[in-house]
């Protein structure tokens, strides 16, 4: 019986090692080279909600920016449609190569993970982390009808009237819901969250006195805030906020260190080059310092962040993990 010899020779063994160590570095050789000419051609910026949004304008700044800063168009493309999952699907599985970024936001990326069993991207796997461009803390207003005037006098009204007062909101498992829920969990009373199929419809409700009050973005209800139609009560951040310089925030005296809000931020398919990743966020640093672009987004209730990718991913894992908590503790579904 003949038996073959399975066992290679030395020198099939160092033709293959030259093999997959020339094709290595053939493929770094043309990344690196990808990255020093990058770009070369128009960027797109997928935004997974509808224009005319306050996310939809903020890619629509930045793509301006960056247009003047790298040289090269870039474009905005909505994808809206279940909750940002569309537009995210859309994101993660384009190609790794820097021409199309994702507007990211804490909906999609650390809501959806708690709130929906099977989603068909993975906030961490599927993106690489470039640049945290600003937080939007939510902000409590009531109806004038309502006898409060700030955090504290709110609390101590919906104690004394446990499962009267009601808070509407964006939808169920939305920031602005979740937000809410955080909210009277850490003060330690009791209300009646109302969910509405956007902000819009909840902010027509507040004005007409259905609901008592609202956990929503700033930009949504400022317009109202300055003509007297809603009364702020509270910012749910750290630090105060410029357009509204005469509200106090929940964490001076009603309750310390918290903050909760919305974030909005750019990432790219995982599997970018680092090097086109790092001239994005360089591009988006310079974007986010210049005072035309401080001046607007502070105007609007927004906090510039400018956190790099290793911040940024750690930030995201971050808020996974709290929203996480806040839906199994709310028992939060959605179907």
């Amino acid at each position: 019986m003949n038996h073959r010899n399975t066992k290679r020779s030395p020198s099939r063994v160092f033709a293959a090692a030259l093999i997959t160590s020339a094709l290595f570095m053939a493929t770094t050789s043309s990344v690196i080279q990808a990255a020093e000419i990058f770009p070369n051609k128009p960027l797109r910026i997928i935004v997974p909600f509808a224009p005319g949004g306050a996310s939809d304008q903020l890619a629509r700044m930045m793509g301006q920016k960056l247009t003047e800063g790298l040289g090269q168009p870039v474009v905005v493309e909505n994808k809206p449609g279940a909750g940002g999952i569309i537009g995210a699907e859309a994101g993660a599985r384009a190609s790794a190569d820097g021409y199309t970024l994702l507007l990211a936001a804490a909906g999609f990326m650390a809501v959806n993970p708690a709130v929906y069993p099977k989603l068909p991207y993975d906030p961490i796997k599927d993106f690489k982390p470039i640049t945290l461009l600003v937080k939007a803390p939510l902000l409590l207003v009531a109806h004038p009808s309502l006898p409060v005037k700030n955090t504290e006098e709110f609390i101590a009204y919906a104690k004394s009237n446990p499962g009267k007062v009601t808070i509407g909101n964006g939808g169920v498992g939305t920031a602005q819901h979740l937000g809410g829920v955080y909210f009277e969990k850490t003060a330690g009373i009791n209300v009646v969250h109302v969910p509405y199929k956007g902000s819009a419809p909840a902010t027509t409700d507040l004005l007409g006195g259905v609901v008592d009050a609202q956990f929503d973005n700033l930009v949504t209800l400022l317009p109202y805030i300055k003509t007297g139609k809603l009364r702020p009560l509270g910012v749910a951040s750290l630090t105060s906020i410029a357009a509204l310089p005469d509200t106090a925030t929940m964490s001076e005296k009603a309750l310390p260190n918290f903050e909760t809000g919305t974030w909005y931020g750019i990432v790219a398919p995982a599997g970018t080059p680092t090097a086109i990743v790092g001239r994005i966020d360089n591009e988006l640093q310079k974007i986010l310092k210049m005072p035309d672009v401080q001046e607007k987004l502070t105007g609007q209730g927004l906090l510039p962040s400018g956190l790099n990718g290793e911040d940024l991913d750690s930030f995201i894992r971050s808020e996974i993990n709290i929203y996480g908590k806040i839906v199994k503790e709310a028992g939060v579904t959605v179907d």
